[in-house]
């Protein structure tokens, strides 16, 4: 069950949105301030100080977004140089922000350990394999030149994640991570390292979690092997949990953050005081953007193929989601027959919306829609993660602009639109 969800935003930013489409062209993307506020505040609720809370960059990589995220409470969590990159022009310093991922390379690696031998290491780097141990080990050994790096490894939990398929990152046999024994090899193969510095587990069971107990489960594991390792390695005191808090379509009873958070402490009491690990992380992306963002569209084509069928001018490439894993994102109207619509249940049908891409997986969903014409708009809902992260140039199309929505009602312009110049 969920602990209760804000309330909708839509009512109160509509009209915001039909102001920013007309102002700055569809499909436009569209972040609400002061939703993205409130779903910050949650997270922090749910894991205060002194958590270590981390901003999943891969979520949205828009800079002025990641700067806004982290000026609310968060660190960045990236997964290569050039989130690294994005993480530092949205004003972060290295000691704020960690690398993980599972497809650093040989070049990633060396550059986390030149920042360390500058000076300027980053909080810590995660650990995929024992080939990735071996690589960076061979690299510190050339250029650490007496600096510490601080080392995290990442444990596949192998549980069975409440969420789709492709999405369980957590289960047995995923690309992703090590078996506890792979771990223990690979901590003993960097602590032999000189300035590599083993700190602990890093974990992550997938997105869009529907309930707690795989998460519960894999946490618990996680715990035991601090608590193992942590034994003969006195620096051995981290444990991040990764996040997956879910963002599912409102009253689908989706746990919120702090249902995840309430399974900690008797997890927690579970280990001998000596053993717990002294920092706990997480890196929420989806769940402190999401339900902030918008994706503002205009109708282009109304017909009929066996029931009403609506074409839009967005589609796979500003929202690749719906097309790659069938993921449903609520669409509704903003005008109606070129007037505004107050979202009223009167006329609704069923209505087929496709996206403007030639492709047939191209397919938002049947959404209950009231009468529309070419050029009415709608706004498709929380899609303020992996979307723009996600967006391709596909079929010769310019990214689209990204526009803040302040509490004050202002509308500012923090990405344009890509040119035609600007493809192939």
């Amino acid at each position: 069950m969920t602990d209760g969800q804000p309330p909708d935003s839509l009512p109160r930013i509509g009209a915001s949105l039909v102001a920013a489409a007309r102002r700055f062209g569809t499909p436009v993307q569209v972040t609400d301030a002061t939703e993205l506020e409130a779903a910050a505040s949650a997270v922090r609720a749910a894991f205060p100080d002194p958590w270590l809370r981390a901003f999943s960059v891969k979520a949205n990589d828009v800079a002025a977004l990641v700067a806004r995220v982290t000026a609310l409470g968060f660190d960045a969590n990236v997964v290569s140089r050039g989130e690294w990159a994005i993480a530092h022009r949205a004003g972060l310093s290295n000691d704020r922000i960690t690398f993980e991922g599972v497809g650093k390379t040989d070049d990633d690696l060396r550059a986390a350990v030149r920042a360390a031998s500058d000076g300027s290491p980053l909080r810590w780097i995660a650990i995929e394999s024992l080939d990735e141990a071996r690589a960076l080990v061979r690299i510190a050994a050339r250029s650490l030149a007496g600096a510490e790096l601080d080392v995290l490894f990442r444990l596949n939990p192998e549980v069975a994640p409440e969420t789709l398929r492709e999405l369980a990152v957590g289960a047995a046999g995923s690309k992703f991570g090590m078996t506890a024994d792979e771990l223990s090899e690979a901590v003993a193969v960097v602590g032999s390292a000189a300035g590599l510095v083993p700190r602990g587990v890093h974990l992550h069971v997938g997105s869009q979690l529907r309930a707690v107990d795989a998460w519960r489960d894999a946490v618990r594991r996680g715990l035991a092997v601090v608590a193992l390792l942590g034994g003969s390695r006195a620096r051995f005191d981290t444990l991040d949990v990764g996040g997956g808090f879910p963002i599912l379509p409102r009253g689908d009873g989706a746990p919120d953050p702090a249902r995840f958070a309430r399974e900690l402490p008797d997890l927690l009491e579970a280990i001998p005081a000596d053993r717990r690990p002294q920092r706990l992380a997480i890196e929420p992306g989806r769940a402190l953007v999401a339900r902030a963002g918008y994706l503002v569209a205009r109708v282009l084509h109304v017909r009929d193929r066996g029931g009403r069928q609506v074409v839009l001018d967005t589609g796979m490439t500003e929202l690749i989601r719906p097309a790659l894993y069938d993921a449903w994102h609520e669409i509704s109207a903003l005008t109606s027959l070129g007037r505004p619509f107050d979202g009223s249940a009167v006329d609704l049908e069923a209505t087929r919306v496709e996206g403007p891409i030639c492709e047939s997986t191209d397919h938002l969903g049947e959404h209950q829609l009231p009468r529309l014409r070419r050029g009415d708009l709608v706004a498709i809902r929380d899609a303020g993660a992996y979307s723009a992260s996600l967006a391709s140039a596909y079929n010769g199309r310019p990214r689209p602009p990204q526009v803040i929505l302040e509490g004050d009602g202002a509308v500012r312009l923090v990405r344009r639109r890509g040119s035609l110049a600007a493809l192939g």
